[in-house]
């Protein structure tokens, strides 16, 4: 989405876009790793590992072809599209990745404590500038 966006707007640059990808990169790693180590302490090759933690981002370069031939005509969408995506990644890293969160079975008050409270600092970051 980065790449199609470019031109759109002053801080839509091709080297803001390089940035994002080195970053989503970056971030493979870990992903690959959370898949491959697994595998392999269940008695898998080491190849048979390697190969499925590649094929668990090999779907990324296919997204990223189709998000900028796709930004032209759901640009509308986007901005709708994200906050949607970003608050599930919100609640899915409290609500299941934190652990202290589900202590005494308060996991559901924690969670949505946690998103108001998200919620609320960017209604006051974009208020107050």
């Amino acid at each position: 989405v980065a790449f199609g966006s470019i031109g759109k707007s002053p801080s839509a640059t091709f080297s803001a876009a390089v940035a994002l990808a080195i970053g989503i990169g970056l971030q493979n790693f870990p992903e690959g790793l959370a898949v491959s180590l697994p595998m392999h302490r269940e008695k898998r090759t080491k190849m048979n590992s390697f190969f499925w933690g590649q094929m668990s981002g090999a779907v990324e370069p296919i997204g990223g072809f189709l998000g900028a031939a796709m930004v032209e005509y759901a640009e509308w969408f986007l901005p709708y599209a994200l906050a949607f995506a970003a608050g599930a990644m919100v609640y899915v890293v409290v609500d299941s990745i934190v652990p202290e969160a589900q202590v005494r079975g308060n996991g559901k008050y924690s969670s949505w404590g946690a998103v108001i409270g998200f919620v609320l600092m960017m209604v006051l970051d974009v208020a107050l500038g």
